[in-house]
């Protein structure tokens, strides 16, 4: 009923990482133009840091799928979560390049079978490229396994090459003083920031047009600056409020979405309610879901979650 009442083929707010939703802000394309210089380079590490929810994992995606498109360039391997030890490391590894060892293979075997695996990448010309997401969480000594699987050379270049994402903390990590080594190792980085208020507004009216809405502007000036203020113009926090301010004005049979709107869906979200806002907002959201709750089909499925 939503999308219909908004003309679209698609929930425009998901928070699973799309890339078909790409919006070129400026951090964004400054973030993927150094990976792509870095990688061009021949480099061993790369660093990309950012706050949570500013567009890690997708812009992860974004280059898995650029480099997927060049296979016959690029193998690529995904890490979508922190190994926590070296052998966990290196059995994912050569999971990711289609090796096949049998059951739980010597930890001996696995190193040797990795190298002759990056070997022969090297021979077809296709430059091996790890992806870690979370790379944050990851113990010294798995980094430092990292590091020296880079130490793997052939003729001209390194034969892996290693990007990480991580969260701030991961800068703490790599500061201390037994890190030096990886720290030195890392010759492009990039912090990714929040999006400007401008920037704020572009990225809303965006989504919302590949969702195939063609009608009039659903996020005015005025309600994109509230939502910069409110979200601080974190990427996941816009999508959390914006879609929640969708929901309230498909409630009210509105097309387009209202400050009102958006505070209520804010007051309703934990990352974003502030104190001193009027009790009617959090009233304005129970409002909606009874009344939600009431035009409803029972038992016909939702597309689109109340949080």
């Amino acid at each position: 009923m939503i999308l219909q009442h908004f003309g679209l083929g698609e929930a425009p707010f998901g928070l699973t990482p799309d890339t078909s939703f790409v919006y070129h802000s400026r951090a964004h394309s400054e973030a993927f133009d150094t990976l792509m210089v870095a990688l061009d380079q021949g480099d061993g590490f790369i660093k990309i840091t950012g706050e949570v929810g500013t567009g890690k994992t997708f812009l992860c995606r974004r280059l898995l799928s650029e480099l997927g498109a060049l296979d016959a360039s690029y193998t690529t391997l995904f890490l979508p979560n922190p190994c926590t030890h070296e052998r966990g490391l290196l059995m994912t590894l050569c999971h990711e390049l289609g090796l096949n060892l049998g059951y739980n293979p010597a930890q001996h075997k696995l190193l040797p079978a990795l190298t002759k695996a990056l070997l022969q990448c090297a021979r077809e010309g296709r430059t091996v490229v790890a992806c870690l997401d979370e790379a944050q969480a990851m113990p010294d000594e798995v980094l430092e396994c990292l590091r020296l699987l880079t130490n793997i050379e052939g003729e001209k270049t390194r034969l892996l090459r290693v990007v990480m994402f991580g969260q701030p903390e991961l800068d703490v990590k790599l500061a201390q003083p037994h890190m030096r080594q990886l720290r030195q190792r890392i010759s492009f980085h990039y912090n990714l920031t929040t999006l400007s208020s401008a920037e704020t507004m572009a990225y809303l009216n965006h989504r919302m047009r590949v969702a195939g809405h063609r009608g009039a502007t659903v996020f005015g000036a005025r309600e994109a600056k509230l939502m910069h203020r409110i979200t601080g113009g974190t990427p996941r926090l816009i999508n959390l409020v914006a879609h929640k301010a969708l929901m309230l004005a498909f409630g009210s049979g509105e097309i387009q979405v209202s400050a009102s709107h958006i505070r209520a869906a804010a007051q309703d979200t934990p990352a974003t309610a502030q104190r001193g806002w009027s009790q009617k907002f959090a009233g304005m959201w129970a409002q909606w879901r009874e009344r939600f709750s009431s035009v409803s089909a029972p038992g016909s499925p939702q597309r689109w979650s109340l949080s």
